[in-house]
């Protein structure tokens, strides 16, 4: 009946299998929760406002054929995302650029802090904070050393719950000193949100004739792996295979569980038009928590109340809470290799996306990852 048998309907999931049906293939897709678009579920909450389930989402890219191809799905709402950081009791722009520097050091000092950046580093160069904290120049070393301290160390020990220099650099890059005076979070050519929301995005992604969709269904309900080959409904399945969940739980743990962070989110309604003076507004120390979005400044509503978002990082428990980031380091990555090892016994199976392939994915990065896997699939 199938051509394509698809585990996930998350942008992964769903942006292949809205391919390999626009060719003409037959697909199931199968999701164990009641909705589709994965960590990027949003729905319309009771103070009329469009929020984020399982955390902020904010689309950006520089790539022109993902931002095209996505634009087929939705209408878009420009939207630049800004980001504040607690520090000492004030909030102050994220990444930390030219501008936070005036916001938390005396002018002097400022201007003798910018002055070493620009004379070692490009305008508009983003400087990881542990690349920084190697630096020669004295004046660079104290603001690497305030940067790591009020910014990064407590923040990242609260998210990952290891120290800094356990973490992977592709996880650690992700918090900058940036040269440079533009506020907003993110610099790429393309920023905004969905107009109608993430979940109506990947709802029309998957709105075609060929493609059957199976909610709430664990896959092992309807699938079972055997001495390389996949049986569907009691009967071999000889199409492709496409999976996008957590591989150890493909492989029943047989060599051990992944490590994950999951965080748990905990939503409130605050009696007032606005509560903070940014979107995200990080919160690096003496909070158990990491940070607070405000959803109405990401998707505007004419309400007298506002939601907010707080986030508490925690260790993922299978059946408890949800695998939101998988655990870079050296041990975690080698027992990935051991389920992956595993994986190639099945000549049809393809790993996509962040669960599957053990990698950090921005929402641009799996959606260009997954036409990447299509186009290698069909040549």
């Amino acid at each position: 009946m199938f051509d394509v048998l698809i585990i996930g309907a998350g942008f992964s999931g769903s942006v292949l299998a809205e391919r390999f049906a626009s060719s003409g293939k037959k697909i199931l897709v199968v999701e164990r929760r009641r909705q589709v678009a994965g960590n990027c579920f949003d729905e319309i909450d009771a103070n009329g406002i469009l929020i984020h389930k399982y955390g902020p989402h904010l689309f950006h890219t520089d790539d022109e054929k993902i931002w095209k191809y996505l634009s087929r799905f939705t209408p878009w709402q420009i939207y630049f995302h800004r980001v504040a950081a607690l520090v000492d009791g004030k909030p102050v722009p994220l990444p930390f650029n030219l501008n936070t520097l005036r916001e938390v050091f005396p002018k002097n000092l400022a201007d003798k802090l910018e002055a070493a950046l620009l004379k070692n580093f490009e305008y508009g160069k983003k400087i990881p904070i542990l690349e920084l904290k190697k630096s020669a120049d004295a004046e660079l070393q104290f603001l690497a050393d305030f940067v790591y301290e009020k910014i990064f160390l407590h923040y990242t020990q609260k998210q990952w719950s290891l120290p800094p220099e356990k973490i992977s650099g592709a996880v650690t890059a992700r918090v900058p000193v940036f040269v440079g005076r533009d506020d907003r979070y993110f610099n790429d050519r393309f920023q905004a949100v969905p107009k109608f929301g993430y979940t109506r995005l990947v709802e029309n992604i998957l709105d075609h004739k060929n493609i059957k969709l199976l909610l709430n269904t664990d896959c092992r309900e309807i699938m079972t792996l055997r001495d390389g080959e996949i049986f569907l409904f009691g009967k071999n399945f000889f199409g492709r295979m496409i999976f996008t969940g957590q591989l150890d739980e493909l492989f029943e743990k047989k060599f051990g569980e992944l490590p994950y962070r999951s965080v748990k989110m905990k939503f409130e309604t605050i009696d007032a038009e606005n509560f903070q003076p940014a979107p995200t507004v990080n919160y690096p120390n003496n909070f158990d928590f990491t940070r607070i979005t405000e959803f109405k400044k990401i998707h505007p509503a004419k309400t007298s109340r506002t939601t907010i978002l707080k986030e508490f990082p925690q260790n993922f428990v299978a059946g408890e809470n949800e695998p939101y980031y998988p655990i870079f380091t050296d041990e975690a990555r080698a027992l990935y290799e051991k389920y992956f090892s595993e994986l190639t016994k099945y000549k049809n199976i393809t790993a996509a996306g962040r669960l599957a392939e053990y990698r950090y994915f921005d929402m641009d990065d799996a959606v260009g990852r997954a036409l990447e896997i299509f186009d290698a699939l069909t040549k």
